[in-house]
Formats: structure tokens, sequence, C-alpha cells
């Protein structure tokens, strides 16, 4: 039994070694499109094989206003960029362009990317949560197209679908719709019901503000701060030091 177990073990970190190098792979084309030592955005640098299921929506201005949805999968974040936002009327179907997979340290992301590199424009995170698949396997289900799941967010909740359109000829991205589906968190003729909270899920600053700011990302830990000396031990008077005596041989 004693061995059986330590066989399992070393199978674990090579589970999680593979996973990380897989994630690395879904990320080139970020990196292929971002120039890290000019924009505040993780570089995805450290990959960790994750089985999170944390979900971000990040409003963003870039050169047209649009909202990033973004599901944990796989180690990345898997992307849609969605021009008008979602929709909380199940009647109205909101497009989402699927575009490159982001690291998972881009969920935190909240900022100014600078003008003219890719995206550039100010970034807020608009929501956040974590989501689960209602329906069979979710890779089984991202694969065919018809993604359904449930939301657990600040803003966005309950259940709804992404479902991969047939392409067109001349489609650069692979286009998706986002659908809420009926439940007790729909609004049926108000669409845009959900765009009113207008404030950072993160900060809660507009993006006025998160603009005007320098700091929004940090990609550092802070320093730890030096520990503090007593008034009484800062004012001591260093006593002399005593002379050794010395011992003959």
């Amino acid at each position: 039994m004693a061995t059986k177990a330590r066989s399992i073990q070393t199978k674990r970190p090579m589970a999680r070694r593979a996973g990380a190098h897989a994630a690395k792979q879904l990320l080139k084309t970020y990196h292929q499109k971002r120039d890290f030592k000019t924009t505040a955005e993780p570089s995805g640098a450290e990959v960790v094989a994750a089985e999170g299921n944390s979900f971000v929506v990040q409003k963003h201005a870039a050169s047209h206003l649009h909202y990033d949805f973004r599901l944990e999968m796989d180690g990345v974040l898997k992307s849609w960029a969605v021009a008008k936002g979602p929709s909380v009327d199940p009647a109205v179907k909101r497009l989402a362009i699927q575009v490159e997979d982001h690291p998972l340290a881009y969920g935190g992301f909240e900022g100014t990317i600078p003008k003219g590199q890719y995206g550039g424009g100010t970034v807020m995170v608009w929501d956040h949560g974590t989501w689960e698949p209602t329906e069979g396997d979710v890779h089984d289900a991202y694969r065919s197209g018809r993604l359904k799941f449930r939301l657990k967010g600040e803003k966005m909740k309950g259940l709804w679908a992404l479902v991969r359109m047939k392409p067109r000829s001349g489609d650069r991205n692979s286009n998706w719709l986002l659908i809420k589906d009926k439940d007790d968190n729909a609004r049926p003729g108000a669409p845009d019901k959900l765009l009113e909270l207008d404030k950072s899920a993160k900060t809660k600053r507009e993006m006025d503000e998160i603009a005007a700011g320098s700091d929004a990302w940090i990609s550092k830990p802070a320093k730890k701060a030096a520990p503090k000396v007593s008034a009484k031990k800062k004012n001591r008077k260093p006593q002399p030091r005593r002379q050794a005596s010395s011992h003959p041989n």
C-alpha cells in the first residue's frame, strides 16, 4: 500500500507540469501581441496548471468600448469580446467574438494600457466571481460550441450560455452569442439593466478615476515594512565594550 501511495504522489507533479506547459502553449498569441516592457498587463510568465472556476468581465475602453468576458479553463482565461455588454433579456442575444486566451493573472488587471499598444485604453474589472457548467462535460460542451453555465458574480448571476455561430467566409475570429437563460435573474424588456451598474467590482471606481490613476496594476508584491524600533531602544546609549581578559596558555 505504501508503494502505491508513493507512485500516486509522484504522478501529481508530473500532471501539474504537463498542464502548465499546455497553458503556456495556449498563451502564445497573447504574448506575441504585447510588449511587456511598455504595458503593465501581466505577462503570464508564471503559469500554474489550475483547475479553478473563476470568471471576470472587464470593461475596456479601447478603440471601441466593449466588455471582455472571460472564463477560467485549462489554466487560462478563455476570452470573448462583447461589444454591447451582457444582456439580461433572454430574447436579446449579444455577439461575443472569441479572442486570444489570457493568463489567469489578467483577471485582476485594472488600469490603463498605453496608447500604441495592442488594446490601448482603460480597463475596469466590471464583474468577477465563479462559474460552473450545468450540462455535461465542460470540454465537450466547449468543443461542440454550446456551453451552458451558472455565474455567481457581483453583477452577473444565474444561468447563461455561449453558443458558437456558424462560420462565415472572411471571419477572422470565431463568433459566439452570449445569452441569458430564463431564470429569476433575467429581466425581459430591459436588456441593459446590468450595465447601469457602472463601478468596478474590484475597487468601486468609475472609468475616469481608473484612467487618472497610475497604480491600478501592481505586478510585484509590496515590500515588507522594516520592523519598528521602540523609542526606548532608539535612545539607548551604546555600552562600551569590555576587553576580553587574556589567559596564559
